[in-house]
């Protein structure tokens, strides 16, 4: 049987060592990165446009809309599988999707479906919370809809994000665990096979304590962890656990140290909670490489979108 780079990657990361993210193995052949900074990678745009620009929600925002890529090839019988993207930017309205285009443009080539989020973040009128949270859960279910006229397979769908994307990707997974009190609840939301989160900000209250991200507490719209405790949990994907699928966590081993330790007691607090849960870590690579489309990191996440799929 043939053994994937990314199976290999994440055995020999599971066995290393008790931390799961130390002694990483040599780099896949195939990936080159270059340490890209901030202001680069805002420069970075797909070579092609999107077949489809579809709108979704009812607030007439100009942000709730999401691009559709459909593959040239022929579809398969029941459509083709669907990668859900949602990009980072902490969240705030200065970091459009233009940068994680040209990655979703490789994924939409690998023959995926891909529907690439835009929604309301911090600085848009009814981003934070609940706001982006209705958008970009309005925006998965919305595949529903775009099934309708698309050959898409929504028994195959996967959710993958980048950074504060990332967060909001195993959010995504984790809401039906939500209290029905709570008002980012949903009625039978559309079900995903896995996720994928890249560098994500996959606990918040650990990126709060670890990394002084006290971003999240705007997100939230709270003043403190020890007030806005349970309006955190609401949106915690650490606090909705077992999320219930599994789920892959890429991260570059040049990323900062706070993420790193965050990511790790992530996997294990999911772990213990029930969840199968893999960390692929990138040697070499920085925070923005690992969605870098020149990189070579395309090929292996949509490896890992397959393995999710098809079990």
């Amino acid at each position: 049987m043939r053994i994937s780079n990314l199976l290999l990657i994440s055995v020999l990361l599971m066995a290393s060592s008790a931390s799961g993210l130390s002694d990483p193995p040599d780099v896949p052949s195939g990936l080159s990165f270059s340490n890209i900074g901030y202001m680069d990678a805002a420069m970075w745009r797909a070579k092609t446009v999107a077949d489809h620009r579809i709108r979704y929600g009812n607030d007439l925002s100009p942000v709730q809309f999401a691009d559709l890529r459909i593959p040239e090839s022929d579809a398969p019988g029941a459509g083709f599988p669907v990668i859900v993207f949602i990009h980072g930017g902490a969240w705030r309205a200065q970091w459009s999707k233009d940068y994680t285009e040209a990655l979703v443009e490789q994924l939409a080539a690998s023959g995926f479906a891909t529907w690439d989020l835009e929604f309301r973040r911090m600085g848009h009128q009814g981003g934070g919370y609940p706001g982006t949270f209705e958008d970009v859960a309005d925006g998965l279910d919305h595949l529903r809809v775009v099934a309708q006229d698309y050959p898409l397979d929504l028994s195959r769908v996967i959710v993958i994000g980048h950074s504060s994307g990332g967060h909001l990707a195993l959010w995504l997974i984790g809401r039906h665990n939500l209290d029905e009190s709570s008002p980012l609840h949903r009625e039978e939301p559309l079900p995903v096979a896995g996720v994928i989160s890249i560098a994500g900000v996959n606990d918040l209250e650990l990126s709060l304590t670890l990394g002084n991200r006290t971003d999240v507490l705007d997100l939230a719209g709270v003043e403190s962890l020890q007030t806005g405790r349970d309006r955190l949990a609401e949106i915690d994907p650490g606090k909705l656990l077992p999320l219930g699928v599994p789920q892959i966590l890429f991260i570059g081993d040049g990323d900062a140290e706070w993420r790193l330790d965050m990511t790790e007691r992530y996997q294990a607090n999911a772990r213990e909670a029930g969840d199968d849960v893999r960390t692929v870590l990138l040697p070499g690579a920085n925070h923005m490489d690992v969605v870098d489309a020149k990189s070579g990191v395309a090929a292996l996440l949509a490896e890992a979108a397959r393995e999710l799929i098809d079990g």
